[in-house]
């Protein structure tokens, strides 16, 4: 029996994958490696193990992805806790950009773009990651992103710029004035997840002119800070101008990113919500 994970800050998606082929699935909270205790991650896995596993059936192999994954070190509370419940297995940690760009291109190769409520990016060839671009997080980078898109909104809020119709309906959807935005944004906790919230709002106008632009700035601006970066001197051009992306955010916004990227001749070639069934896939031909 293989268990494949696939976590984030908020949420957390799990599979076995049974020896006849059949898989089981559940979705926990967030398991980020970095902001929680051993004594949260044990109570997460004392739930889902079991009810992944009700017959406790050996599984032999587990293949964990999760934000902040970058050494054995990282993976250690983890690794821990899982070693509790699976002793036997064989485990394997990786990072959020390895999950989606193993869940898009496989062993192949081509340019990865996670956008979600942050960005991410990398080269991969050969099933390998050659080149990654700092995203540089919610407050130095993340272009093409649901935290992008909602940082530039609400400064034009604050500032008096949005449309008035626009700020009406914002208004009367959300309550929110100018000192309960400053506060929430720097004050408060979660400030990353706050901006990124507004994202879907915006989307749903995107028909509004005013909306139509500030959403090809927030794309037009990771195309070409990071995604059209790859091509240049790369060993395989061509696979450099290959987009696979990965995220809700992303997926939402693909038509646009289409013709964006036909400027820059770069072709977006897929589009994945959430890596995790892709990942699947790729260990179960493994």
């Amino acid at each position: 029996m293989k268990l494949i994970v696939e976590s984030g800050a908020t949420k957390t998606a799990w599979r076995t994958v049974l020896e006849d082929g059949s898989v089981r699935d559940l979705v926990t909270e967030g398991l980020s490696p970095t902001c929680l205790d051993q004594e949260y991650l044990q109570d997460i896995m004392r739930n889902a193990i079991p009810e992944l596993n009700p017959e406790g059936k050996r599984i032999e192999y587990i293949y964990f992805y999760g934000a902040g994954l970058v050494s054995e070190a990282s993976a250690a509370p983890l690794r821990s806790c899982l070693e509790m419940w699976c002793p036997f297995a064989e485990m394997e940690f990786h990072s959020d950009i390895l999950a989606a760009a193993r869940a898009l291109f496989g062993d192949g190769s081509g340019v990865v773009a996670i956008m979600g409520t942050g960005s991410n990016s990398c080269l991969y060839e050969n099933g390998k990651i050659v080149r990654n671009i700092r995203p540089g997080g919610y407050v130095l980078g993340d272009e093409g992103s649901g935290v992008w898109l909602g940082r530039a909104f609400l400064a034009d809020f604050v500032k008096g710029m949005l449309p008035a119709h626009i700020e009406k309906e914002f208004v009367d959807l959300t309550g929110l004035d100018y000192p309960t935005v400053v506060r929430k944004v720097y004050k408060e906790p979660a400030a990353s997840a706050f901006m990124a919230s507004f994202a879907p709002f915006v989307l749903s106008h995107i028909s509004d002119p005013y909306v139509c632009g500030l959403v090809e700035d927030c794309l037009e601006s990771f195309v070409r800070r990071a995604l059209a970066r790859y091509a240049q001197n790369a060993s395989d051009p061509d696979a450099a101008r290959r987009i696979g992306v990965a995220g809700s955010f992303g997926c939402a916004c693909e038509s646009i990113l289409k013709e964006i990227g036909a400027r820059h001749s770069l072709e977006f070639v897929r589009f994945v919500k959430s890596p995790i069934d892709e990942l699947v896939k790729y260990h179960t031909l493994q």
